[in-house]
């Protein structure tokens, strides 16, 4: 009998073309698992110690943005420290005098909800039999009895004291805030060298210097620029309200310019409010969605075709990105956290270009030359 030489265990045949992926290691399944529990201390750390770390993360971010108009008026021979008092109290003075504008409204709409509310309720009355409906199909399959309650239910007043407390900072917050951004301001150029100053080579400190020097070009701009588009915007809706005949067009217009600053979000917010105003400020339906549609259309021109024209390719962000970044913010830290999602966003993709550039070695198959074969 003849005896055939068995082949040792996992040799593969001279002629076999089997490729097999790569198997992932232990160590590489601990270090994403190190990764992930950290990203969850970090998060757990934010959300708990928000008090500290909002007021703290948003005068870093301010300030950044502000520290081109100091660095402006330093080389005009003002000092750095004074520049950045005059230009907080600047910042802060405006703040004051839109939320003065919008706040005299908002008192008087919110002393009269119950009137308002019945109000709405009455122009609403065609609504009634859709919702009606819609309440016997759930009840239909089970759901709610649709035999109780109104058709159209409206919030209670409780909201008032629990939105407010959500939207306000408290004076420590604030006074921490403002004192923490005068003092970045003032010593900005000094934090920067020091920064730069605990790299080890020369390449490591010009990479840092570069990456510290556009994310304060691309975050003044960026504020610059939307502060622009978004006063001009503002401009606009006050416009379109007066033309209407909406109440308080001037505050209407400051809203719609502040809730801007949050993408995606605030015009939508901003539309529902100028709906509600206009039903309830004129006497037929149609009327009332006058500037609601006509801000529909602004808004429209606005985000197609203004902002990417102004902004360009280079502070462009991916709308998907953009609206991930602001419910994690706004998640995190509320209205604040929403402001700071798309500055945020735009450090990490600054941090991401020059740590991994896109001229970097690719992934097989993902190259040039797969692309012209594929």
């Amino acid at each position: 009998m003849r005896v055939i030489k068995a082949e040792p265990t996992g040799t593969p045949l001279p002629d076999s073309t089997e490729q097999r992926p790569p198997l992932v290691q232990r160590t590489e399944i601990v270090a994403f698992a190190l990764v992930g529990l950290l990203i969850i201390v970090i998060v757990a750390a934010l959300y708990v110690a928000k008090p500290f770390f909002l007021p703290v993360v948003t005068a870093f971010v301010v300030g950044t943005m502000l520290s081109p108009a100091a660095g402006l008026m330093e080389r005009h021979r003002i000092p750095r420290p004074v520049s950045a008092v005059l230009i907080v109290t600047l910042v802060f003075g405006m703040v004051a005098f839109i939320v003065a504008l919008i706040s005299a409204p908002v008192v008087e709409w919110s002393n009269r909800l119950p009137e308002l509310g019945s109000m709405l309720k009455d122009k609403l009355q065609s609504l009634d039999r859709p919702i009606a409906m819609w309440h016997q199909l759930q009840g239909s399959l089970g759901g709610i009895d649709s035999s109780t309650g109104p058709a159209i239910q409206f919030p209670k007043i409780e909201w008032v004291q629990p939105t407010y407390e959500f939207l306000s900072p408290t004076l420590t917050e604030t006074l921490l805030f403002l004192v923490t951004l005068v003092l970045f301001i003032a010593s900005w150029s000094d934090l920067r060298r020091g920064l730069v100053m605990t790299f080890a080579s020369r390449e490591t400190r010009l990479r840092a210097l570069r990456i510290l020097n556009e994310i304060e070009g691309s975050l003044g701009g960026y504020l610059l620029t939307v502060t622009l588009i978004n006063l001009g915007y503002g401009i606009a809706t006050g416009i379109i309200c007066a033309l209407a005949g909406m109440p308080n067009p001037a505050a209407l217009g400051a809203l719609a310019a502040t809730l801007n600053f949050f993408p995606i979000v605030g015009p939508f917010v901003m539309f529902v409010i100028l709906t509600v105003v206009g039903i309830v400020s004129f006497p037929t339906l149609g009327g009332g969605l006058v500037a609601p549609m006509a801000f529909v259309g602004l808004t429209f021109v606005e985000g197609h075709f203004i902002t990417p024209t102004i902004i360009g390719r280079r502070l462009s962000l991916n709308t998907l990105a953009v609206f991930i970044a602001l419910a994690f913010w706004t998640w995190l830290w509320g209205p604040m956290g929403g402001f700071l999602a798309s500055p945020l966003l735009i450090v990490a993709l600054v941090v991401k270009e020059h740590v991994m550039p896109d001229d970097a070695p690719h992934l097989p198959g993902a190259g040039p030359e797969a692309k012209k074969t594929g």
